[in-house]
């Protein structure tokens, strides 16, 4: 990979995390948001809908709601991923049951490794990286630059 195949993009020492979980999975995202309430509680959080209104009233954690998954919540929080109002995605998802917006979930998981914001899936990634010293601190992402790649592909045809 070329250097000057990458966009810097610098998140701030407060990171704006999107928090989500399917309907079988709601109750322990709610409580790993409990346990990590006051870490938590230094950064700004939104997530879909009925996730984010049950930690708001739960946690008592100020969570910004956007609309419900399947009515478009997901594309919503993958909207504001790529317009870099997004650094972080906590996304508690069950992968036993299929879900009717699937597309939507794969597309927000898509524009989230697009954008190279960390994911964590489950409590133990969503535990390493919540953890981390680079939570503490500002972080530069490098997202990949793909116009440039294809011309310079074009190019060596």
């Amino acid at each position: 990979m070329y250097e000057q195949d990458f966009i810097p993009i610098t998140m701030n020492k407060q990171k704006r995390i999107a928090l989500v979980a399917h309907d079988n999975r709601k109750k322990d995202l709610i409580e790993w948001v409990k346990l990590n309430k006051d870490k938590l509680g230094e950064h700004f959080l939104c997530g879909t809908g009925t996730t984010a209104t049950l930690i708001s009233e739960t946690v008592k954690l100020p969570v910004r709601a956007y609309k419900s998954g399947p009515l478009g919540g997901d594309q919503q929080i993958g909207a504001r991923i790529a317009e870099g109002d997004i650094d972080f995605l906590v996304f508690f998802w069950d992968p036993l049951e299929a879900q009717p917006h699937d597309p939507d979930v794969k597309a927000l998981l898509r524009i989230a490794v697009l954008y190279d914001i960390p994911v964590a899936n489950n409590q133990s990634t969503a535990d390493f990286l919540l953890t981390s010293p680079l939570m503490d601190e500002e972080y530069e992402r490098k997202v990949i630059d793909f116009s440039k790649r294809i011309h310079r592909k074009v190019d060596e045809l």
